[in-house]
């Protein structure tokens, strides 16, 4: 049975820093045996199809982050996610996503499910209209005026909140282009 995924890597290509040229990913992936391999933007989105179904997300996410540091000489955090998932993901959304600009909802991606501990000493009203929520090991956050100026984003990136897991973050145009990559 073939699956298709997504890796989302994070934190590469930021003002020229831990450069990953797309086409090498795009290369780096076919030769870790995937097909159909593509990417989106320059932040580290590519999407693969595998017949590897002995392997978990974590095996895969293991492999790539292995081969780039392999062939780039430094480690990316990097989490793969089924096309099913990232589709689960984008459905739950508790915001209403069509009514939004893409800049305006984010959704944060974890390595492994966060409970509402990890976050109960953030006070939301003190954020508002910023409004965050949590799904299936992914955060959804609205920030009416974007990322950038998000103070609610700044205080969910805390290292202390974010100790032990990976968390990369993608707007909801990265996320709806996904869904539909993952699709076809």
């Amino acid at each position: 049975m073939t699956t298709t995924y997504a890796a989302l890597l994070r934190g590469i290509n930021v003002s020229g820093h831990r450069k990953v040229p797309m086409a090498q990913l795009r290369s780096l992936l076919e030769e870790l045996g995937h097909r159909e391999v593509r990417t989106y933007l320059q932040s580290g989105n590519a999407v693969f199809t595998t017949d590897a179904d002995d392997l978990s997300e974590e095996q895969l996410t293991e492999a790539v982050e292995d081969a780039i540091e392999k062939r780039f000489g430094f480690r990316v955090d990097c989490l793969v996610r089924s096309g099913e998932y990232l589709a689960a993901v984008a459905d739950a959304c508790p915001f209403p996503a069509a009514e939004l600009e893409g800049r305006q909802l984010h959704v944060t991606y974890y390595s492994e499910p966060v409970g509402p501990e990890r976050f109960a000493a953030i006070d939301q009203a003190a954020f508002l209209p910023e409004e965050f929520r949590l799904g299936d090991r992914a955060l959804y956050l609205y920030a009416p005026d974007g990322l950038g100026r998000s103070k609610l984003a700044e205080a969910l990136s805390r290292p202390s909140l974010l100790k032990g897991v990976v968390a990369t973050t993608r707007n909801w145009n990265t996320v709806a282009k996904l869904v539909e990559m993952t699709r076809h």
